[in-house]
């Protein structure tokens, strides 16, 4: 275990006290306080500068703001892009922004919120609006790629494809926030393909697996590593070697769970197409 790694083992984010996250607390999210203070931590503490910020899936900016708020606390050079169609339809503008205290609005363009809640951070946000898949990334190095996107399993490997390679071995995090979601186990399997590029860190509840890149991810790897085309079977076998290579973790259950979804969802790679099996509860992270 290099330095690097063993930074991130026993959840070290869970020492930060809540309030240093600032106002960032204060932008809407669906990240958990948990996963709010990994972000923060992993700016505040861990990165070094090395490379910039990805975060891909920002939806309003709660997530992009965590991460600059460490960013700009470790006075990181470099910048954190957000990334997101920064669209919201009306149901989730009541449950997200409006039940925040955001005041309501007309239309489905959050960019200009977005912009808003994120002025603390202007000088080091650079935000990218339209499909993930149709943007492209310049080769610089990404020291902290979050990633809230992976809802289609073929969009997954394009996301791959465009941000893997610019990871840096020993020196770059990826957080897979939906990893343990049951409606998205070609994440877990993706992993899994890529298991002699990756090293899983740590569990950050409730559904995030945080990892450290460990060799370079090249295009051969990335051949390898689709999960768009997966058969059922194909993906309950890399369940499986996900489940056992987090034994021992708790975790089992959720694991199980992602298995009976597969089984109950033939053939489906979108999460919102993705049923949860009947009578089945969600396990606790």
């Amino acid at each position: 275990m290099n330095d690097r790694s063993s930074q991130l083992q026993g959840r070290p984010w869970l020492n930060v006290p809540y309030y240093f996250v600032g106002c960032a607390r204060r932008v809407p999210t669906m990240l958990s306080k948990h996963e709010q203070l990994l972000y923060y931590w992993l700016g505040a503490h861990w990165a070094r500068g090395a490379g910039d910020f990805v975060d891909l899936g920002s939806y309003v900016g709660g997530s992009t703001a965590c991460l600059a708020e460490g960013h700009i606390t470790a006075t990181l050079p470099g910048r954190i892009h957000a990334f997101d169609m920064f669209t919201s339809s009306e149901k989730l503008k009541q449950r997200m922004l409006y039940s925040g205290g955001i005041d309501p609005f007309e239309g489905e363009d959050i960019l200009p919120l977005s912009q808003k809640l994120l002025s603390p951070w202007s000088d080091r946000v650079v935000f990218h609006k339209g499909e993930i898949t149709d943007q492209t990334w310049d080769g610089t190095p990404i020291e902290v790629l979050t990633m809230d996107a992976s809802k289609i399993a073929l969009k997954t490997d394009a996301m791959a494809r465009i941000f893997f390679p610019s990871l840096i071995p020993g020196g770059s995090v990826l957080v897979q926030q939906d990893y343990l979601h049951f409606s998205q186990p070609w994440i877990a399997a993706q992993m899994e393909l890529l298991a002699d590029y990756v090293q899983p860190v740590g569990h950050c509840p409730d559904d995030s697996m945080v990892y450290l890149c460990t060799r370079q991810i090249d295009q051969d790897a990335l051949d390898r590593a689709e999960v768009g085309l997966l058969t059922d079977a194909e993906l309950l076998d890399l369940v499986e070697a996900a489940k056992a290579r987090h034994a021992g973790k708790g975790l089992e259950a959720r694991f199980d769970q992602m298995s009976r979804a597969i089984a109950a969802n033939p053939d489906v790679r979108i999460a919102w197409k993705f049923a949860k099996p009947q009578d089945d509860p969600l396990p606790p992270a």
